[in-house]
């Protein structure tokens, strides 16, 4: 028997329908959507795990925005001639850590006043140098110093808006408080991306030769992460 009559019957033994090459073809395309598969499951699998350890974690730490109020403020000064704001203003805060298992570092926060939408001063309550570490169920407090001078310009509107807060002896000062803080969970600690900010909107009576007309209400911040 010769060659090309074995390689005949060996076809017609397989399918005589279909060539060597199409079957061999055929077979690649089997093979290829069994790969695909397989990733796509694999994949699939990985993204449902990653999503139970996320969801487990959150059970198990139930982690909670730190809690931040306004508790004092004085002001003693708050005098605009010029177009130059003179003022001084002291004010201390509460920050509460409500979480059962994080800790909390407070590397930084940044303070800014603003009368009726101008800022008019800014500090640094938390540095390097003050920067602490604030453990679970626990408060700690913090101050700034707003203390100088500014040249701003006040429409025709705010500056009414600041004759009848003399009157009253009321003013209204926004303050707002950038974040930059660390979390700790056992002996793991982890850089945030997230640096929350707090806003808080206060009614300050102003202060004269130490004695006040009224009395400061501490403010709840809004905390916003």
């Amino acid at each position: 028997m010769t060659d090309k009559q074995t390689q005949l019957m060996n076809i017609a033994n397989n399918d005589p329908s279909v060539p060597p090459t199409e079957q061999s073809r055929h077979l690649g395309r089997r093979c290829c959507c069994c790969l695909f598969r397989t990733f796509w499951v694999i994949l699939v699998s990985i993204i449902i795990l990653i999503c139970l350890i996320i969801l487990v974690s959150y059970i198990i730490i139930q982690p909670r925005s730190f809690k931040f109020h306004v508790t004092e403020a004085k002001l003693t000064r708050f005098n605009y001639t010029a177009n130059t704001l003179r003022y001084n203003l002291v004010l201390n805060f509460t920050a509460r850590n409500p979480n059962k298992k994080l800790n909390i570092y407070y590397d930084e926060v940044e303070g800014h006043v603003l009368y009726h939408g101008v800022r008019f001063a800014s500090t640094d309550v938390i540095t390097w140098q003050n920067s602490f570490r604030q453990y679970t169920k626990s408060t700690n407090r913090m101050s700034g110093v707003f203390s100088g001078q500014r040249v701003i310009v006040l429409d025709h509107n705010r500056a009414s808006d600041l004759e009848e807060d003399k009157r009253s002896g009321i003013f209204h000062i926004d303050v707002r408080l950038y974040f930059t803080i660390r979390f700790r969970l056992g002996d793991f600690i982890w850089n945030s991306d997230i640096k929350p900010k707090a806003k808080c909107g206060l009614k300050i009576p102003f202060s004269s030769n130490g004695t006040t007309v009224n009395e400061f209400r501490p403010t709840k911040c809004d905390v916003d992460f």
